[in-house]
């Protein structure tokens, strides 16, 4: 069995938690309120910047220059890709990219970002590859998932999000990511490290939960 895949079985209660919270199926039915999601999408922003830093860490922990070159792809993608989206969505509401990244950091943003860099900072790649997982191959899953329920209808205000993490650009940016990790997993992973990375994962699936909590707060 590949490594995520053994992680996912083995965290399946915090992995079931992160990607069928109940903020990914109110996402997915259309029912999420919008202050909701927009309080997602701005701490999101806020998070991916700091998730940037912790694929340029990867850079500096990379044993090899084709790990490197996959940290930068990280790095790229967040930059190129993923916070224009936010700042596409964000900007049907009038927020400018200084408003944006000008917001205060929500705790849970804070108790997350700290700790993938946390991961990388005081382990090697396999280390901050596990911290970083759930969120680059979950949202892919999520993403997936809310497709093949045709949950990315026209009716629905969140679609360009579900399409965007449906794509097959995102997708394959995620299987990359699953082959990348499994590779540096055959270097070094023994089984007397497993529960370290195990635990790594676990605490990564579990701020992803709380994370999407800390949208659905934002109605109160």
């Amino acid at each position: 069995m590949k490594l995520f895949e053994r992680l996912k079985a083995d965290a399946a209660p915090q992995w079931a938690d992160y990607t069928q919270h109940d903020f990914v199926e109110q996402l997915g039915d259309g029912k999420l309120p919008l202050e909701c999601f927009k309080h997602y999408l701005v701490q999101d922003y806020l998070f991916l910047i700091q998730f940037a830093r912790a694929y340029a860490l990867g850079i500096y922990k990379s044993p090899r220059v084709a790990d490197m070159r996959m940290s930068l792809e990280g790095v790229k993608a967040i930059l190129d890709v993923e916070l224009e989206l936010h700042i596409e969505l964000c900007g049907k509401w009038g927020m400018s990219r200084d408003e944006i990244e000008q917001a205060p950091e929500d705790t849970p943003t804070m108790a997350y970002t700290r700790f993938v860099l946390d991961a990388g900072m005081s382990g090697d790649l396999l280390d901050l590859q596990a911290a970083l997982a759930p969120c680059v191959i979950g949202y892919a899953e999520i993403g997936r998932q809310l497709s093949a329920k045709g949950c990315d209808n026209d009716t629905n205000p969140y679609q360009r999000w579900i399409q965007e993490y449906s794509s097959e650009a995102y997708q394959s940016l995620a299987n990359d990511f699953s082959s990348w990790m499994d590779g540096t997993a055959d270097d070094v992973m023994t089984e007397r490290r497993y529960p370290r990375v195990l635990s790594l994962f676990e605490k990564a699936c579990r701020l992803e939960s709380d994370f999407w909590q800390m949208g659905l707060r934002a109605k109160v």
